[in-house]
């Protein structure tokens, strides 16, 4: 339940601006098919909005309470339950990945060829890697490797003939997640480990060492060390029977500019490859548990009922700029797509954070940390203002609109005792 929002420095009629944005801009024009937002201070709820529909084609509402896709949302999680290991002393931030995926030792950085596509040269020519690719890379995104749908290299032309995604190998038969990395052990890096960063495949990949490290698979160790024990109890890589009401349709604009459901993956079926970087599906109260643990320093609740996930410091260390000489997207970004946008912005071991409020052009913190997922969704941590919030939608591609910047001006502008010096 809400509390007032006055009552932990926040505007209510500020917050009720929000409702009327969503409305009045995305749902009544048909840009999205729905919208929730939960805004948490000092880990009361204090704003919430549940808009639009579940399913256009039936018309059922969205419900507090409806799964959706969280796709790239997904990324924090994995690199949460990778950072548990490294807090067991299993694996340390500056191993080299050959270090458990032997057939990466010899892995070189492209220079020419095509690996045998069309119009191609047949095999690559490459160079060997300045520097190992190390665990610190898979987490900040500086490991070599790409997405598919980059479209910029013939690197990234070989994932998608390949399919070397984990949706795409979640059907080979054993474990399509050692599928997926042995295809990756035969296409050169796009640049050497460390200097440079690109969105990737890197956080399946942790997903894949998570799984190899502890001796439990990937899903398994999410369920038994994250989920039941924060209580996320709709947090899962697909949706089962009992809970298939509930799912949220996920759409994309079609050539006429209305709204059409998106095709590909259903998210009705296990998985036997449950991708790291994009794979689950969640609720906002099970997200917002997750963001809370992370704002609290590791830990929901307080006292001996306590779940800690995570020691502080640890924690702190996630946050911080791991960029190579603590520069910023817009310095080493070859992306041609993330979910952040690049001025004033580091990342850390999982999400991207704010170096410099000023240069993102967005009313904010100096460490504020967040990520999105494919279908428009998001969340953001103010670590100084005490505040999580998660938003959710389901509508592709996330870059058509600029709501995440709109979300954050809008909800920042509701903050009227700020902890800010």
């Amino acid at each position: 339940m809400t509390v007032k929002p006055e009552s932990l420095g926040m505007c209510s009629q500020r917050l009720a601006r929000l409702d009327r944005f969503l409305a009045d801009k995305y749902i009544a024009t048909g840009k999205l098919p729905c919208a929730q937002v939960q805004v948490m201070r000092q880990g009361r709820l204090v704003h919430q909005s549940v808009l639009g529909s579940a399913s256009l084609e039936t018309g059922a509402p969205l419900r507090e309470d409806s799964l959706v896709r969280i796709y790239s949302m997904t990324k924090p999680i994995t690199s949460v339950a990778f950072m548990m290991l490294v807090e067991q002393g299993l694996v340390a931030l500056d191993d080299p990945v050959h270090r458990f995926i032997p057939s990466w030792r010899n892995l070189g950085v492209y220079v020419s060829g095509g690996g045998g596509l069309p119009g191609s040269p047949g095999g690559w020519q490459t160079r060997p890697t300045e520097a190992p690719m190390r665990m610190i890379d898979l987490l900040r995104h500086t490991s070599g490797l790409t997405y598919g749908f980059q479209m910029r290299t013939n690197v990234d032309a070989a994932y998608r003939k390949g399919k070397v995604e984990p949706f795409d190998q979640e059907r080979v038969e054993g474990d399509g997640l050692e599928a997926f990395v042995q295809a990756l052990a035969g296409i050169p890096l796009e640049f050497s480990p460390g200097t440079a960063w690109n969105y990737s495949v890197a956080t399946d990949v942790l997903g894949y060492l998570v799984g190899k490290i502890s001796g439990v698979p990937f899903d398994q160790f999410l369920q038994d060390r994250i989920f039941k024990p924060l209580g996320m109890v709709d947090t899962a890589f697909h949706v089962d029977d009992s809970k298939a009401a509930r799912f949220a349709q996920c759409y994309m604009q079609k050539a006429d500019g209305a709204l059409g459901v998106l095709p590909g993956r259903s998210f009705r079926e296990p998985t036997s490859a449950p991708s790291g970087g994009g794979g689950l599906v969640s609720t906002a109260a099970d997200y917002l548990r997750f963001c809370e643990a992370l704002r609290c320093g590791g830990a929901l609740g307080e006292g001996p009922d306590a779940v800690r996930l995570l020691g502080p410091k640890t924690v702190a260390l996630m946050r911080a700029n791991h960029l190579p000489g603590g520069a910023d997207l817009a310095d080493l970004s070859l992306s041609l797509f993330s979910e952040a946008t690049y001025h004033g912005v580091g990342f850390g071991l999982g999400f991207a954070m704010t170096t410099d409020v000023a240069r993102t052009g967005i009313a904010g913190s100096l460490g504020e940390y967040w990520w999105g997922g494919a279908a428009s969704t998001a969340f953001w941590i103010d670590p100084v203002e005490d505040i999580s919030v998660v938003f959710l939608t389901q509508f592709m591609p996330s870059s058509l609109y600029p709501i995440r910047r709109e979300l954050r001006t809008l909800i920042n502008a509701a903050v009227i005792d700020s902890k800010a010096d």
